[in-house]
C-alpha cells in the first residue's frame, strides 16, 4: 500500500474511532449553570486546495465562574486540554509531543508525526483570547503547502450578558491555509470523509466538553506564575514525553 493511501485508510480507522469514543463517553460533570449551544461547522477546500475549517459555538457561563476563568493562565490551560482531549477520543492512538520549539501530533509512535506545529502564539485582552500553533510540517501536509503560514487557532470572544444573567462567549476552532496531502494524494471527498471528520468529530467532542468542572493542566506554564529556584527541568520533562 502507498504511504498515501496507509494515511487515508488511518484517518478512516481513527473517525470510527473518535465517532465511537464520543458515543459512549462517560458522563462529564459541568458546572452548574452552564450552557453549550450546538456548535456550527463551516468547512471548504479552495480551488488550490487550502483548506477552511471552522467549527464554533456559544458556551453561556455563570458570572461568576466565567470571572474565575477569564484569565491568560486559563486560556493555557484550554489550549492544553484540546490536545488532551484529542489524545483521550482516539484510546491513545494519537500522542502529543511537546518540544521547547513546537508540538508534534504522532501517530502511535515516531516516526509517524502527522503535524508539527511551531511554538503557539497567544493574545488576550478584556474582550478576545487567542491561541494559534502555526503548521510546519508532517505526514498530513502536502508539499506544497509548507511555508504557507497555516495554522490551527483557539479564539474565545465574549458576547456580553444573557437574559438568564451567565456570560456568554463563543468558542471557535478554526484550521486555516491548510494543504492536506489526502486531499493532495487523492481528492476532496477522500479528505472530507476521513482527516476532516476526524477534526470536526474532535472539535464537537471538544467544545462540549469546556463546560466540565476542570480543565487540563498546562505542561508548559508559561502563564501560571514564575518558576521558583528549586525548581528543575526534570518534572517538565516527564510530562513531555508522557503527552
Amino acid at each position: 500500500m502507498k504511504p498515501a493511501a496507509l494515511i487515508a485508510a488511518l484517518a478512516a480507522v481513527v473517525a470510527g474511532v473518535v465517532a465511537l469514543f464520543l458515543r459512549v463517553r462517560p458522563h462529564t460533570a459541568v458546572i452548574k449553570g452552564a450552557v453549550v449551544h450546538d456548535p456550527t461547522d463551516d468547512t471548504g477546500v479552495g480551488a488550490d486546495g487550502a483548506v477552511h475549517s471552522i467549527q464554533s459555538a456559544d458556551i453561556d457561563l455563570p458570572a461568576d465562574v466565567f470571572g474565575d476563568l477569564w484569565t491568560p493562565a486559563t486560556l493555557e490551560r484550554l489550549a492544553r486540554t484540546y490536545w488532551s482531549f484529542l489524545s483521550r477520543c482516539t484510546f491513545g492512538l494519537i500522542k502529543v509531543h511537546y518540544r521547547e520549539d513546537g508540538r508534534d501530533v504522532i501517530l502511535i509512535t515516531r516516526p509517524f508525526v502527522l503535524l508539527s506545529f511551531k511554538v503557539p502564539v497567544y493574545e488576550m485582552n478584556a474582550d478576545r483570547g487567542i491561541v494559534r500553533w502555526p503548521i510546519d510540517r508532517g505526514l498530513l501536509v502536502a508539499g506544497q503547502g509548507r511555508g504557507k503560514d497555516g495554522y490551527l487557532e483557539i479564539d474565545v470572544r465574549r458576547k456580553g450578558e444573557t437574559d438568564a444573567g451567565c456570560q456568554r462567549v463563543n468558542v471557535e476552532v478554526e484550521v486555516s491555509n491548510f494543504y492536506p496531502q489526502i486531499a493532495h494524494a487523492f481528492s476532496k471527498f477522500v479528505y472530507t470523509n476521513t482527516q476532516s471528520r476526524v477534526h470536526v468529530l474532535v472539535t464537537y467532542g471538544f467544545l462540549r466538553r469546556l463546560v466540565s468542572r476542570e480543565l487540563e493542566e498546562s505542561v508548559t506554564g508559561a502563564y501560571a506564575g514564575p518558576a521558583t529556584a528549586d525548581e528543575t527541568d526534570e518534572p517538565q520533562k516527564a510530562r513531555d514525553k508522557a503527552s
